[in-house]
């Protein structure tokens, strides 16, 4: 539903009501947590129109998630050209081991290493405690758009 939301409403909305830049290549989609796993189930499959994805303090939920982390990666490996091809950005981070995310995030970066989808992480951070969704935010904002 909320790739539906994000592609038939909310896009033609800011499209219509502000000054954007129309053309996919100039789209990103970022979210931290469960935002993050909207970011990787929408900007996965649809490349074409985000070519900058930014995935924090998140990952597939293991074991309960398994079946759709799955589901992805086949889908992964299906489109690994299209995928490499359009991305420009799929940006990872995360905070230190503290982040209830970790090691869901650790699993996902060893499939996608497994599968050879292109990814940068950001350096985890020890030093700040929990997740440091701001820094990572600022820090991926600096990527866009090159």
């Amino acid at each position: 539903m909320f790739e539906r939301e994000l592609k038939q409403c909310i896009i033609p909305f800011v499209e219509k009501n502000y000054r954007a830049e129309t053309a996919p290549g100039n789209r990103a989609l970022a979210g931290l947590s469960m935002g993050g796993l909207q970011t990787l189930y929408v900007g996965i499959n649809n490349t074409e129109l985000f070519p900058f994805l930014g995935v924090f303090s998140s990952g597939w939920i293991m074991p309960a998630q398994t079946d759709l982390a799955n589901k992805q990666y086949d889908i992964m490996k299906t489109n690994l050209d299209k995928i490499n091809g359009n991305l420009k950005q799929l940006w990872i981070a995360m905070g230190g081991k503290e982040d209830i995310a970790y090691n869901n995030c650790q699993t996902m970066m060893s499939k996608f290493d497994e599968l050879k989808v292109k990814y940068t992480t950001a350096n985890i951070r020890e030093d700040i405690p929990g997740r440091s969704g701001e820094n990572n935010l600022y820090n991926f904002a600096q990527l866009l758009f090159r």
